[in-house]
């Protein structure tokens, strides 16, 4: 019932409360490719998966200071280039109005390893072609259009 509440109730209440809040959600991702072409994943304590590294984006933050700020936090990144905007996503899992920006970052320095918190309980670089299990269906899907080449989907 814990690890329930944890990936459906939580970010359903969540949600719920920025609907009051705010007009519209928006979250910001990336797709951060080292230079060996392992992709960066994490595993939140509220949601089931592994997924691409990100957030929401504040009211009167940007986009990349959002995304400067999430991989901060979540993978010890800083951004060393501008990222590559790959696609905006409709995002309808927990909300109707629930929009991610999804960017390309190749270029980054890893301060230190991350140490695992309250909220992200995981990390590390997987090869594209041999992603975790449980790699969520949409983390999977942005992968394969960035190593593709392919357009972005207009859903998540």
């Amino acid at each position: 019932m814990q690890k329930r509440l944890r990936t459906t109730l939580l970010p359903r209440l969540m949600h719920m409360l920025w609907r009051v809040t705010r007009g519209l959600t928006l979250g910001v991702r990336a797709v951060i490719i080292a230079p060996d072409g392992k992709i960066f994943l994490v595993k939140h304590s509220y949601a089931a998966g592994w997924h691409l590294p990100g957030g929401g984006v504040e009211v009167g933050e940007t986009l990349i200071a959002a995304l400067s700020r999430e991989l901060a936090e979540e993978g010890n990144i800083a951004l060393v280039d501008q990222p590559i905007l790959h696609g905006i996503y409709f995002h309808p899992l927990y909300s109707q109005r629930d929009h991610v920006a999804v960017f390309v970052v190749r270029n980054f320095r890893q301060t230190a390893a991350p140490i695992a918190n309250h909220e992200i309980i995981d990390h590390g670089f997987f090869p594209p072609d041999a992603l975790p299990s449980d790699t969520t269906t949409g983390t999977r899907a942005r992968i394969a259009e960035v190593i593709d080449g392919k357009s972005p989907a207009p859903r998540w």
